[in-house]
């Protein structure tokens, strides 16, 4: 697993009308960052957004509907985990949270035969006029790891 990453297991309540879950409590303690913004956005099956990095702030997700996998690559030199990548796998049938620590390159490939739906609570608000958003295409030669069968940018 990356430095930094964090992980918490959401639980979902079912019956026969459908579900329940809470997404996020700070009291749960999970990131000591407030939130301060959340939007949503979607991923097309066959389809993969990425490489993106920010310097500034974390991302943290919750995977609301779909199946994805988020590749992690830490080009962070201080890190313990410098040059590793991780496969991290969400998916609607076990809710989690999970946050990707500033300065690690990411993308997020829908695995399955249905839209993915995340919402993300990023630890600063999105600002439009200088975002804290950093792009590599999905098959650069600087992060050791390559995509089969998937289109995206």
């Amino acid at each position: 697993m990356i430095e930094g990453v964090r992980i918490r297991d959401l639980v979902v309540h079912t019956d026969d009308r459908g579900t329940v879950s809470e997404i996020f409590d700070p009291r749960w303690n999970w990131h000591p960052e407030p939130m301060v913004f959340c939007y949503y956005y979607t991923i097309r099956p066959g389809w993969t957004k990425g490489w993106g990095m920010h310097k500034i702030h974390e991302d943290r997700y919750c995977l609301m509907q779909g199946e994805m996998k988020i590749v992690l690559y830490d080009p962070r030199p201080e890190s313990s985990t410098f040059g590793q990548f991780s496969e991290i796998y969400l998916s609607h049938q076990r809710r989690q949270l999970f946050s990707i620590p500033a300065g690690v390159w990411h993308a997020d490939e829908n695995i399955g035969p249905n839209d993915v739906l995340v919402v993300n609570f990023p630890t600063i608000q999105y600002d439009h006029s200088s975002p804290d958003k950093y792009r590599l295409p999905l098959d650069t030669d600087l992060i050791p790891y390559k995509f089969h069968n998937t289109r995206g940018y």
